[in-house]
């Protein structure tokens, strides 16, 4: 399912594309969906771990670049201390509820979710519906650090340090709660308990960010590589499907067509067909996501491109320094 465009922070309120009246019969359940964010967020006493934990969140639906974050971190995090550290998902839209860790060599995206396959091809990687049952495993297990990808609203555990993802294109949309506007919950709320914010590429900062007072940091999202050139059809189950169609233009290929799909789309054997008859038209190669293709079976994957990418942090130096209780084995809670 597509956000509705009245979402947009690039809407003009005053507009009809602005569906004010949309808007006005929304507001009722936005603050019910605000209210029981905030008695979830009060009512529950978050698990202390022995375990540090950094939580990668972001105050909206849909995809601001968090696990990329979250991979630049972990490995980060490995190579400046050499501490074990894992990644801890819901594992949306897997069977397995979890506490348990990803194996790509027994694991598919039906069973854990795409993100967390996705973030097992690179390291050490586990999912568990309930965050304070999974977190309790991991560090019975060994784990030293425990990235959380996504959990800002959740409260199940105690985070040491909470970094808040924003898309910079997008920003905070149209400003207001679920169902009325993408947000999570109020900015001002959730940014009261943030360390941090990321801002990832190009665009201003919302202004709840420069009131909150909290500290900002820059971040981009760069390829890993740069394909063969050629003509190529383009296809993308994310967020921002249009992200990445405007990455694959930014690198100069030939992009004949460009289709994008819902957020986590389970493809079917007549979406494969279709794009391939369509690459097929075009003369073209098929390029798309890795967090699409590894949703694709194995035997679906020949002939296919995926773009890797990677986050490339302005101050790394800053980074660290922010970093550090996360650094300092035996760093105490606070």
């Amino acid at each position: 399912m597509r956000p509705p465009y009245f979402w947009s922070g690039a809407v003009d309120p005053r507009s009809r594309e602005s569906a004010p009246l949309t808007r006005i019969l929304l507001t009722p359940l936005a603050w019910i969906y605000a209210g029981m964010t905030a008695r979830r967020l009060q009512r529950t006493t978050p698990l202390r771990l022995g375990a540090r934990v950094l939580c990668v969140g972001n105050l909206t639906v849909g995809g601001t670049g968090k696990s990329p974050v979250v991979d630049a971190l972990r490995r980060r995090i490995t190579a400046k201390t050499g501490l074990r550290t894992a990644s801890l998902s819901r594992g949306y839209k897997g069977r397995l509820k979890g506490p348990c860790q990803v194996e790509p060599s027994q694991h598919g995206a039906g069973d854990v979710g795409d993100e967390p396959l996705m973030l097992a091809q690179s390291g050490e990687s586990w999912i568990g519906a309930d965050r304070a049952k999974a977190g309790t495993a991991m560090e019975d297990a060994g784990v030293d650090v425990i990235i959380m990808d996504d959990g800002h609203q959740n409260p199940g555990l105690f985070k040491d340090l909470t970094i808040i993802v924003i898309d910079a294109q997008v920003g905070f949309g149209n400003g207001h709660v679920i169902p009325k506007g993408p947000l999570r919950e109020s900015p001002v709320a959730g940014l009261q308990r943030a360390d941090l914010v990321l801002k990832l590429g190009e665009g201003p900062l919302p202004d709840a960010v420069r009131q909150s007072g909290c500290p900002v940091m820059e971040a981009r999202i760069v390829p890993t590589h740069q394909p063969e050139p050629g003509p190529y059809v383009g296809f993308a189950g994310i967020g921002r499907p249009e992200k990445f169609f405007e990455t694959l233009r930014s690198l100069g290929l030939d992009l004949c067509d460009a289709i994008p799909f819902p957020d986590h789309h389970t493809y079917r054997p007549a979406d494969l067909a279709y794009l391939h008859q369509l690459a097929e038209g075009h003369n073209a190669r098929l390029i798309t996501t890795e967090k699409d293709l590894i949703r694709l079976p194995e035997e679906d994957r020949a002939g296919l491109e995926a773009l890797g990418i990677t986050i490339q942090f302005d101050d790394e130096e800053g980074l660290d320094s922010f970093l550090q209780p996360i650094f300092t084995q035996g760093a105490s809670h606070g």
